[in-house]
């Protein structure tokens, strides 16, 4: 049988753009035995622009712990031992000046009546 992926409500969805290429999502998902697991999906656009390739990883409740864990240990082995002197926040500024600057674009608009 065929894994349905669209029989299982989407509860909360999260969406993560990260760079021109690559989006992630974060999906908590309802079974209809009201259990829940979330379904990690990265969407990576192809270079030749004809569409997107798709990775996805199902997370199940047992396994939440101890993946966090395992994923914090991984990241902050990088940034402590490996990457000490690189600005991990530096993205999330420029992302933030982004946010920001299209908000206020926006407000522009907004004050403009006919």
């Amino acid at each position: 049988m065929e894994f349905e992926e669209n029989k299982y409500e989407i509860v909360r969805t999260a969406k993560l753009n990260a760079g021109k290429r690559r989006t992630y999502f974060f999906d908590v998902r309802r079974t209809k035995s009201e259990d829940y697991y979330i379904t990690i999906t990265e969407n990576t656009k192809k270079f030749n622009g004809t569409g997107y390739e798709r990775h996805k990883i199902f997370l199940y409740k047992e396994d939440f712990t101890r993946f966090v864990e395992k994923l914090n240990e991984a990241v902050d082995h990088i940034k402590s031992d490996l990457l000490p002197d690189y600005d991990f926040d530096h993205f999330a500024r420029k992302e933030e000046e982004w946010e920001n600057s299209n908000a206020a674009k926006e407000n522009e608009d907004e004050e403009v009546s006919w």
